[in-house]
């Protein structure tokens, strides 16, 4: 579902903040519902066994619009290596997520995301990760609100 909201009536402005909320909550009951371990959607993509509209890919990462955006524009930024979750990425993988930080920056320019965006890691449920394989959000296209959660 993406949201794009007009601020300039209150009423707007309103309905708009619950569509956001509810899709916020949306996407943490999924976060605590799912649980590390086993194959992901994100493998399966990156293995080309589900299709999905590749806008980067390198032989380190891949990257594609995710199918539940939180903004108008929600792209993901996924390693080729399945590290679970940012908390459990080793030292050695420092080279590798600076990269994703990278691809997310010309993920974002290529998007036309002139005036910024948010970059977004989930890690664990109550940081609201619902795939365990490590990925980068990039959220754009409108203001984002502070504070984030």
């Amino acid at each position: 579902m993406s949201v794009r909201c007009s601020f300039t009536e209150p009423k707007a402005a309103l309905t708009c903040r619950r569509l956001i909320c509810a899709n916020m909550a949306d996407e943490m009951a999924k976060a605590q519902a799912s649980k590390p371990g086993g194959d992901t959607i994100f493998g399966k993509i990156i293995r080309k066994e589900i299709p999905a509209k590749l806008l980067y890919e390198d032989d380190q990462c891949v990257a594609f619009p995710d199918i539940s955006p939180q903004a108008p524009t929600h792209i993901l930024v996924v390693p080729k290596k399945p590290i679970v979750q940012l908390s459990q990425a080793e030292d050695s993988d420092g080279a590798l997520l600076g990269h994703l930080l990278l691809v997310a920056k010309k993920c974002a320019q290529e998007a036309g995301l002139l005036k910024g965006y948010r970059i977004v890691i989930n890690d664990g449920p109550d940081g609201g990760q619902s795939v365990y394989h490590i990925h980068v959000h990039v959220l754009g296209g409108r203001v984002m609100a502070w504070p984030p959660g």
